[in-house]
């Protein structure tokens, strides 16, 4: 929970046996000397510079950061197009569906520019530069330095050397903390607001297997989507209007239709979220404890609410199709991780180097004095959980709960407004604040549901939590209804205004201090800000020293093992992992292929249902074997394929990139074995599960017939550029 109240993400390390070719997330910038050798002897054909170069166009350059690091994307396109996975855009397709125009359900193409769609807020990013900043970040700072001294001067370093970065440019810069604070880095980058909805196949195929099929192998989900980045005429970021031009890259990729075989090399580049490689033993019994038990347990509740009420029309399902997915990820997630991390044994592992540090810093007094702390402030953090358990439940339950509570705490700032007669400025522009925030929120919102949502969870809270952190409302609760949830919610959201829209125009019309005071809905945000804060008070007593163990533990293990090639964890900074195609034994008795085909989506097919079910226009393609170009040597269709290659969230809508630069596939998913990876890498299970890029192609170009989009790309075929007209294959 340290985490989530106070923001303290951590940045980890591998810290367990020998480094291998298929694990690591290393920065692109650093290659040259820790990678490209290696990776050449696999079968890479690029150099170091054809990868990173700030001064030339390299790959880099072909590679987005989508909504600053929430999914990646590549450009395959002079104009900008844009590919990234299906569930990477599934809110734009959602937020552009209607009954008409049921996008999820029936897919989208955009045959011109014209047609392609905006998405107000949607962001692609493009890294310029990464320069090491350590020495300038940690100027001054000494082992005598206080913790408060320390996190001062890094603030004070850091928003110098990212002003400086962006002078006189329209450039965004963060300097972020490599091996938990022990190496600083700055990332400066390009950010384009204008990125539209390009197509979109529909959920049967972009979403086929569902959440049954999620983390698992074999798969035949053609999970993605295209947008196409735009900019100013002159070619600068520019908000959306209908005046800007497709966005010219200095690279973009091309696509290989050779496909892959076993043993070959591929490469993945994205912007991975976070891993925590390097988490303590305490921190792993504390993961597998505390943090997934309050997830399962909470989103169990949330999801089935969701599911029933999405069954009952297609209006339903289409306003809850993107928070349902949103919700159950990680909630499947966590399942699989528990059971990876207790299979693999992780936390004795975890132990078993925490007692082979200890023993070497041991072996001197100097590093007894500079790191000998550094185990018993993690410790000491976890040793008490109370307060822990019940910010994880208060989070999951009331802050990513009902939708409508944290809607409640929108009206503060107007609170404060009008309390202290700030003057109409003021509160007419927290009136608008209020009004954008609202904009688009009831047209997938049904309060019914909501409320069924509310009871439910208040229930798990109350059930699970020690009655000394229940928020204040339980009192009402327990006084007014005599302990009945369900009464009380059905009360609040009959009698808030924020439940129904036309009530929240009326009032923000006339907008008075009393009715927002006396709002059930805010009086409980209010209620659960106030015990949100009371809790991270109690955590912030041991997050700076969890803090401080942690960059000393690190900072320790980069001394004991300096012939090592060490790789920091992920953070939302571009990285690059490298390994080969191949399949793999996920128990006794039990061998998966590397590659699944479109016979086998065809064996899944259960008609109508909402994760199985088979477009009628891809059964047909099927069975007339209308490939195209875009079949293998044996006229097989490939679906999807695994390699090593070492990803984690963030990476879905990753390029998979072949030893010569091209694409072959879109990485979006992991497999179930190997679910503890973000803790612990298991090489012999670790796989990253692609969609073949010729399915893609095959979708867009057979199924969809979109062939404008096909003519964009530069499709290879044996070592030549293929034909447009050879590629579109019309007949």
């Amino acid at each position: 929970m340290k985490r989530i109240l106070l923001f303290v993400f951590a940045l980890m390390l591998l810290i367990q046996g020998t480094v291998r070719a298929d694990e690591g997330m290393w920065l692109p910038a650093l290659i040259q000397k820790l990678n490209i050798g290696e990776m050449s002897k696999m079968g890479c054909e690029l150099s170091a510079d054809d990868i990173y170069n700030i001064n030339h166009s390299s790959l880099k350059d072909a590679i987005v950061a989508l909504d600053h690091g929430s999914c990646s994307a590549e450009l395959v396109s002079a104009k900008g197009l844009m590919l990234t996975n299906h569930h990477c855009g599934f809110g734009e397709i959602q937020a552009h569906s209607s009954v008409e125009h049921d996008y999820l359900r029936d897919g989208f193409w955009a045959k011109s520019f014209e047609e392609e769609l905006p998405n107000p807020g949607k962001t692609a990013s493009f890294l310029v530069r990464v320069e090491d900043v350590t020495e300038r970040v940690l100027e001054g700072i000494t082992d005598e330095s206080t913790f408060e001294e320390r996190g001062e001067a890094i603030q004070k370093a850091s928003m110098e050397i990212q002003k400086e970065a962006t002078a006189d440019t329209h450039y965004e810069a963060r300097v972020q903390s490599l091996f938990e604070g022990n190496r600083y880095f700055l990332f400066v980058y390009e950010t384009f607001r204008d990125v539209r909805l390009v197509g979109t196949p529909p959920a049967s195929i972009g979403k086929f297997g569902g959440d049954t099929d999620n983390w698992m192998w074999p798969r035949h989900t053609g999970d993605f989507c295209m947008f196409r980045v735009y900019c100013s005429p002159d070619g600068k970021p520019a908000d959306y209007s209908e005046d800007n031009v497709p966005y010219e890259p200095k690279h973009f990729l091309p696509i290989s239709l050779d496909g892959y075989e076993d043993g070959d090399f591929a490469m993945v580049m994205g912007y991975p979220g976070r891993t925590n490689r390097y988490k303590s033993s305490f921190g792993v019994e504390y993961t597998m404890n505390v943090t997934n038990p309050v997830r399962i347990e909470a989103r169990s509740v949330k999801l089935a609410i969701l599911k029933d009420y999405m069954n009952s029309s297609q209006k339903a399902n289409i306003q809850y199709a993107s928070k349902y997915a949103r919700s159950s990820n990680y909630y499947k997630y966590s399942i699989g991780q528990n059971k990876g991390l207790e299979a693999l044994n992780v936390i004795a592992k975890k132990r078993a180097l925490e007692a082979e540090f200890t023993e070497w810093l041991n072996d001197t007094p100097e590093r007894k004095q500079k790191y000998g702390k550094a185990l018993g402030l993690i410790e000491n953090a976890y040793s008490e959980q109370r307060d822990d358990v019940a910010s994880e439940y208060l989070m999951e339950t009331l802050f990513r709960g009902p939708e409508l509570f944290a809607k409640g705490l929108v009206l503060k700032s107007l609170q404060e407004a009008l309390k202290s007669d700030a003057g109409e400025d003021r509160v007419r522009l927290s009136v608008e604040r209020i009004r954008a925030n609202f904009e688009d929120f009831y047209k997938d919102f049904d309060a019914a549901t909501d409320e069924k949502v509310a009871a439910a969870l208040i229930e798990v809270y109350k059930k699970h939590v020690d009655p000394a952190y229940y928020p204040t409302f339980f009192y009402e609760i327990n006084k007014k209804y005599k302990g009945d949830i369900q009464a009380y919610t059905a009360a609040l959201y009959s009698k808030t205004f924020l439940a129904d829209s036309a009530k929240l125009n009326a009032f923000l019309e006339k907008p008075n201090l009393k009715a927002i005071e006396k709002d059930p809905v805010f009086q409980i945000a209010e209620s659960i800000l106030f015990q949100a804060t009371a809790l991270g008070e109690m955590v912030n007593k041991t997050s700076d020293d969890l803090s401080e163990g942690r960059r000393l533990f690190v900072a320790g293990l980069l001394e004991m093992d300096q012939d090592r090639k060490f790789y920091p964890d992920a953070n939302s900074t571009m990285r690059l992992t490298y390994g080969t195609i191949g399949d793999y034994i996920p128990r006794d008795g039990v061998r998966y292929d590397y590659y699944t085909t479109i016979k086998g989506y065809i064996e899944k097919e259960i008609p109508g249902d909402d994760e199985f079910d088979v477009p009628s226009r891809l059964k047909e393609l099927y069975e007339a074997k209308d490939f195209g170009d875009y079949a293998d040597a044996n006229g097989e269709l490939r679906t999807c394929f695994t390699s090593n290659n070492d990803i984690t969230g963030g990476n879905s809508g990753s390029p998979v990139i072949n030893g010569k630069g091209q694409l072959i596939g879109i990485a979006f998913d992991g497999n179930w074995e190997a679910m503890s990876g973000d803790i612990a890498f298991e090489p012999e299970l670790q796989k990253c599960i692609s969609v073949d890029i010729r399915f893609v192609l095959w979708t867009i170009d057979k199924f969809a017939g979109a062939k404008n989009l096909i003519d964009e790309m530069t499709l290879v075929k044996s070592n030549c550029k293929l034909e447009k007209d050879m590629v579109s294959s019309a007949n």
